[in-house]
């Protein structure tokens, strides 16, 4: 049983980032379902970059950089030009999916990223750390400092922005690319684990992402929590020691999604102007 622990952070660690992301750019009001077209250009970034250049570290800045593009044109789209937020999102989702498989890099395999060895705990990549403090510092930042109220009031409260003459604009901006590239880094995750890009590889983990979201409150520690037990639900389906047909592991964290979303999005609480995009 203790061996699904280390599997479980390995399964939750991308879609801690992915939520960690989509936190950032909900509490600044900005609807971000384009989640899963981040992780997966991240991820083609990820392999492309590291295949060209023979460095996993750039392959890393590469898939970051694409999920900054990719939030960039989700941030014009829906701030500057006010489309459909859901909309857009998904309509990204489609266009990283059609790009990634129409420009699908050669199946060779890459290195993965570097490990870091800690005592009674294992060699793992060093994302799998990383994740637990920038939750942390995150929930530090977004509630205890100037700086996250201000970007908190973007989603909460415009007209506390207003009385000190901040733009709202700005504080979206930045909470949306924010959430671009740390959905690309889980991409990147994905990717530097197997080695090799396949189309469609993150296979809905952005919705699972969003969802934690939900069910965390739209909190960093809250959310990481969620995307631990939809990790477990992972590992349970790898590790198949009970010899439940495979159908059915395979989709536990897909069920497991929807029974959080059906019991808990009527009581948790979304930034008050999340998807409003008044002045």
């Amino acid at each position: 049983m203790f061996d699904l622990i280390p599997t479980t952070l390995r399964m939750a660690t991308p879609l801690g980032f992915a939520a960690l992301g989509g936190i950032y750019s909900e509490r600044t009001g900005v609807i971000n379902l384009a989640l899963e077209g981040m992780m997966l250009i991240g991820a083609f970034g990820y392999i492309v970059g590291t295949q060209v250049s023979g460095s996993t570290w750039i392959g890393l800045l590469v898939g970051m950089s694409f999920g900054f593009l990719c939030a960039l044109l989700h941030a014009v789209a829906t701030i500057t030009f006010r489309a459909e937020q859901i909309v857009t999102g998904i309509a990204i989702n489609i266009l990283a999916l059609g790009i990634t498989e129409f420009l699908v890099p050669t199946p060779e395999q890459v290195g993965g990223l570097p490990q870091w060895k800690l005592p009674f705990i294992g060699a793992y990549s060093f994302l799998v750390y990383l994740l637990p403090i920038l939750v942390v510092v995150s929930h530090i930042l977004l509630f205890k400092t100037p700086w996250g109220l201000r970007l908190c009031a973007a989603g909460e409260s415009v007209e506390a922005l207003a009385t000190m003459s901040l733009s709202r604009t700005k504080w979206q901006y930045l909470g949306v690319l924010l959430s671009g590239v740390l959905a690309a880094v889980g991409g990147c995750f994905l990717a530097s684990e197997v080695h090799y890009f396949t189309k469609g590889m993150t296979a809905g983990r952005g919705y699972l992402a969003l969802a934690a979201v939900i069910f965390g409150n739209w909190r960093p520690l809250s959310g990481i929590s969620a995307c631990c037990l939809f990790g477990f639900a992972t590992a349970l389906e790898l590790a198949n020691r009970w010899e439940v047909p495979v159908q059915l592991l395979n989709s536990l964290p897909y069920i497991l999604t929807m029974v959080v979303l059906a019991g808990f999005v009527g009581r948790s609480r979304p930034p008050a102007s999340l998807g409003k995009m008044e002045s």
